[in-house]
């Protein structure tokens, strides 16, 4: 019999048997009338849609990430950036230690996009890029192109790349400076990987809780 099923444990002045109860963290909570401290982390990932401002608290938005979340939720915050007009994988959490591992630079983790732009993105492009290109007055750090696919053509005014795209850094809207001081608009951006986490066929504005295994894999 478990420490819980026992009667050892007390929520609040009492008996708790049910292993599944949740808390929020707040509770005054003992084993064998000595008060124990927990931690309650929640990790959170979402396909957020176009549309939505990936912020806790914009008065200026219209929409935001924590709208796609049920209001017990709300607490969490959003970790990193993913601009308004992008969509894909984002991380939500109150755990300040394992947003930092995520967004810090010195940690170098890989983030990669699915994105398309207009125009054929030319081997010399694709070359500075992967060298790094200047965006407000700083050189970015090298990013890794792969799969890229061209279609469509010049002349007809509809031709695209498409492409995944591979940086470690997270300056603000990044990928489309990055385009656009080579030429190119995008036209489609989704993060499609933050490190090992990959969103898969989660749907957009479908969340899911990370797994034990997903938290520590960070």
């Amino acid at each position: 019999m478990s420490v819980i099923q026992s009667g050892r444990v007390r929520v609040n002045g009492e008996i708790e048997k049910e292993p599944s109860t949740e808390v929020s963290g707040s509770e005054d909570i003992s084993v064998d009338d000595k008060r124990v401290a927990i931690c309650n982390y929640t990790y959170i990932m979402l396909h957020k849609p176009v549309g939505y401002t990936t912020t806790k608290d914009d008065p200026h938005a219209a929409k935001t990430v924590l709208d796609l979340l049920p209001k017990h939720l709300h607490y969490l915050s959003p970790v990193g950036r993913l601009d308004r007009d992008s969509e894909g994988l984002l991380l939500l959490t109150n755990d300040g230690a394992f947003a930092y591992r995520l967004t810090h630079p010195k940690f170098h983790l890989d983030k990669t996009y699915l994105v398309c732009v207009r125009g054929k993105l030319t081997q010399d492009s694709q070359k500075q890029l992967q060298q790094g290109v200047i965006i407000e007055n700083e050189k970015t750090a090298p990013c890794r192109l792969k799969e890229v696919r061209y279609n469509g053509t010049v002349s007809g005014g509809d031709a695209e790349t498409e492409f995944l795209m591979t940086i470690h850094e997270g300056r603000k809207r990044q990928i489309r400076l990055m385009l656009k001081s080579v030429g190119h608009q995008v036209i489609f951006l989704k993060r499609i990987s933050i490190g090992p986490l990959v969103l898969g066929d989660l749907k957009p504005g479908v969340w899911r809780h990370l797994s034990q295994q997903e938290v520590e894999s960070y």
